[in-house]
């Protein structure tokens, strides 16, 4: 047996496509376009190199977008202020602070400040209450397109036994959350899990998101399952060659051998956190405007 590859970069090119339509009706009916505005602040390479493709995706879908780069030594209050005042922009409705943030910022105190309705990161207080009760909201990025990518290939999953291995508030909790809502039985477990692999061994689904390279073995993996691998991880050079290698939190070789369906490192949850942004986007957009169209 061999698992079916569950392919991400495709789903989030259609996803994509949706958007695009949908970001040219919101521009013909307001006679604007969706705006989303990114915040840098240093300069991390990784960091730079996700605003920049954001940046991207977000023009090629036929939306604004405001890229603000600040420098490392940037001050909390002048941070909250910039935030503040994209909360009033009225050309802007998503707001994305790059995470992490330098040390000596408050990452939760950023946050709480942006515009819950603005919020496509899904990460305000607001934005995660609602999530746990149930009601509309923004959702994470990461842990929607991972349950888009479940709900394509399962369909109704409605009873199955679930594990969530992470427990972070970007992909971790509010998976667990998602899954609950589509009636799934969900267990979430963590490095201090004890005997993860038992744990693991009786999932139907599993969502790999403790980011570490390739913790989660073939032996681990209950025949059948789907595995959704959130993980990316690049190995050492000396272990892999000159650049590394990209891998997930799930052994993929050894995993694909007795799942039914699995995501790739790259190419599976990866592109879909970007599409996920700008359906975000597009969604806050709508009902800023307070245009109803068709789920994206």
């Amino acid at each position: 047996m061999s698992a079916e590859i569950i392919d991400g970069k495709d789903f989030a090119g259609g996803l994509r496509a949706r958007v695009a339509e949908a970001a040219a009706e919101f521009e013909g009916v307001t006679g604007r376009k969706a705006g989303l505005a990114v915040v840098l602040v240093g300069d991390d390479p990784a960091s730079q190199v996700y605003v920049r493709s954001k940046g991207k995706a977000t023009i090629e879908a036929g939306m604004a977008s405001f890229e603000h780069r600040l420098p490392a030594d940037t001050s909390q209050a002048d941070l909250i202020r910039l935030v503040g005042a994209l909360n009033t922009d009225p050309a802007v409705d998503g707001i994305l602070v790059q995470l992490p943030l330098p040390d000596h910022l408050d990452e939760h105190a950023v946050v709480e400040t942006i515009d819950p309705s603005k919020d496509v990161d899904g990460l305000t207080p607001i934005s995660t209450g609602r999530l746990a009760l149930g009601l509309p909201g923004l959702v994470p990025c990461t842990p929607l397109g991972s349950l888009m990518l479940l709900k394509d290939r399962l369909g109704s999953l409605s009873g199955l036994d679930a594990v969530v291995i992470g427990r972070s508030i970007l992909v971790g909790k509010p998976m667990a959350q998602l899954l609950l809502s589509e009636s799934c039985t969900v267990t979430i477990a963590h490095s201090r899990t004890r005997d993860l692999p038992a744990v693991v061994r009786r999932a139907d689904i599993v969502v790999a998101a403790v980011g570490r390279p390739e913790m989660i073995k073939g032996d681990w993996i209950k025949r059948g399952a789907t595995v959704i691998d959130v993980g990316i991880n690049r190995l050492p050079p000396e272990t892999e060659g000159a650049k590394g290698r990209l891998v997930g939190d799930v052994d993929f070789a050894s995993a694909s051998k007795v799942a039914d369906a699995i995501t790739p490192v790259p190419g599976g949850v990866g592109p879909m956190t970007i599409a996920c942004l700008l359906r975000n986007t597009m969604v806050a957009a709508q009902r800023r405007a307070n245009i109803h169209s068709k789920d994206l």
